[in-house]
C-alpha cells in the first residue's frame, strides 16, 4: 500500500471519529441539559423564596391574628404549616450547610 493511500485513509478515519465524537457531545449536552431541568427549577424557586421571605414574615403575624379571629372551622392546613414549618426550614437549612450549598444575596 502507497503511504499516500494510507495517509488518505487515516484522515478519513479521522474525520468519521471526529464526527463520531461530536454528534455524541451533542447528545451528552442535552441529557445533561434535560437532566438539571429540575435543579434549575428548584435554584429559582429558591431565589424567588429568599427575596420574598421578609414580606412574608411581616405578613405572618397579622395574618394569624386574622385567621385566629375567623368564625367557623379552622384551616388544618395553616397549623400544621406553623407547627412543622419551622422545622422543616431548619431541617433543609442543616442538609444546605453540610452539602456546602451557599446563600446566595
Amino acid at each position: 500500500m502507497d503511504s499516500r493511500e494510507e495517509l488518505t485513509a487515516l484522515a478519513e478515519r479521522k474525520a468519521e471519529l471526529l464526527y463520531r465524537i461530536r454528534m455524541r457531545r451533542e447528545v451528552c449536552a442535552a441529557a445533561a441539559e434535560r437532566a438539571f431541568r429540575p435543579l434549575e427549577i428548584l435554584d429559582e424557586t429558591a431565589a424567588r423564596w429568599r427575596r420574598l421571605s421578609p414580606f412574608a414574615k411581616l405578613a405572618a403575624v397579622p395574618l394569624g391574628f386574622l385567621l385566629a379571629r375567623m368564625p367557623g372551622r379552622r384551616p388544618r392546613a395553616l397549623g400544621a404549616l406553623m407547627r412543622w414549618g419551622p422545622l422543616v426550614v431548619g431541617a433543609v437549612r442543616a442538609v444546605a450547610g453540610t452539602l456546602g450549598v451557599s446563600r446566595r444575596s
